[in-house]
């Protein structure tokens, strides 16, 4: 059993520091993972979570890995269980450099607008607050929240770069003369990076791999799976050893990595199934009721993801609708969506 905080030491100069789940019932947010990790005298933190304890933790993770004399922090995306304590660096006294991805500046900076936007497209649900409260509430558990240090720049302010790992080819950014590496996968939400740490051979694949399917409005679902295909193929040639993530909360290894994302992979497949299924011939689709059916088909296939609960099952549901190409007909709480018929989309003929 787990605790926010806890510890693993992946060797003397890497700590994954865990975090925990969301839990909206009893106030406690949801805390992602972050790694510490040195190279050279250069002290890299790769996210940073939220809340005065798991600041804490992080002190305690610092101090374990070894002297430094400057600092580089990564954000591997802009939600609020990654970015809390961003200003943490600024305290330890050395020179320090801080990177976020540019398509996430704008919910860093106004995360409220962020949550109410992702909160509207399931305003049908009726045991969820209002939009506005729910995101309100939601927000008021992340605290404090600083997401912003003295130094912070987008990583999209540096040239891009081509990035060969193994067979492989990335696009993306380097540090510490190539020994960090930051590739664009943007999957989970629109700025989305992950984080190669080449000397100890962890893969950090922060929230890429949080379900089988991706339940914010700026997730991309071919995307998402991209990345774990990719991912998979970088261990698969040995070019990683060790795969770590945001929500949980354990180190993979070697073989068992692959086996965990074509696991993921095949989930993502049997729940796009299942979602076509629900579907079905139907003129319309109420998202409501297609909900109630899709959490039934999660729970058989046991495929819930990170942090499952009604709240991102509803989300998760409006982007299974919207992959199998369906389309509200309206903006009205709970109005059907439909596909467009072919006979909408055709050039209209003339002369006929």
């Amino acid at each position: 059993m787990t605790a926010l905080g806890d510890l693993i030491e992946i060797d003397d100069r890497t700590v994954l520091v865990l975090g925990q789940e969301l839990d909206v019932e009893h106030d406690q947010p949801d805390v992602a993972n972050a790694l510490v990790h040195r190279v050279g005298d250069t002290l890299v933190l790769v996210d940073t979570g939220v809340t005065a304890a798991f600041r804490a933790a992080l002190r305690a993770a610092i101090d374990r890995v070894g002297p430094f004399s400057r600092a580089l922090v990564l954000t591997t995306h802009g939600h609020l269980d990654h970015v809390g304590n961003n200003d943490l660096v600024d305290e330890l006294g050395v020179p320090v450099e801080h990177y976020v991805p540019a398509l996430d500046l704008d919910q860093m900076r106004d995360p409220a607008s962020y949550w109410v936007r992702s909160f509207e497209r399931i305003a049908w649900v009726t045991a969820l607050p209002a939009p506005p409260a729910l995101a309100g509430k939601l927000m008021s558990l992340f605290q404090p929240m600083r997401p912003f240090g003295a130094t912070t720049r987008t990583y999209e302010e540096r040239p891009l770069e081509r990035i060969r790992i193994g067979s492989l080819r990335f696009t993306g950014w380097t540090f510490a003369d190539g020994a960090v590496r930051v590739l664009r996968s943007q999957g989970h939400c629109a700025g989305h990076v992950i984080v190669h740490l080449r000397d100890c051979g962890v893969l950090h694949l922060s929230d890429e791999g949080n379900g089988a399917c991706g339940a914010m409005a700026d997730a991309d679902q071919l995307k998402i799976q991209t990345a774990l295909g990719a991912v998979a193929l970088l261990f698969e040639e040995g070019e990683a050893e060790l795969l770590t993530d945001g929500h949980t909360f354990a180190v993979r290894r070697g073989a068992e990595v692959v086996s965990y994302l074509d696991g993921l992979l095949e989930q993502a497949t049997a729940l796009q199934a299942a979602a076509l299924g629900l579907a079905g011939e139907s003129r319309q689709v109420r998202p409501g009721e297609f909900t109630t059916r899709y959490a039934q088909a999660i729970a058989e296939l046991g495929v819930g993801g990170a942090n499952p609960n009604p709240m991102f099952t509803a989300m998760m549901a409006v982007n299974q609708l919207r992959e199998l190409g369906l389309r509200p007909e309206s903006d009205g709480v709970d109005a059907p969506w439909s596909r467009p018929t072919l006979q909408d989309l055709a050039p209209a003929r003339h002369g006929r």
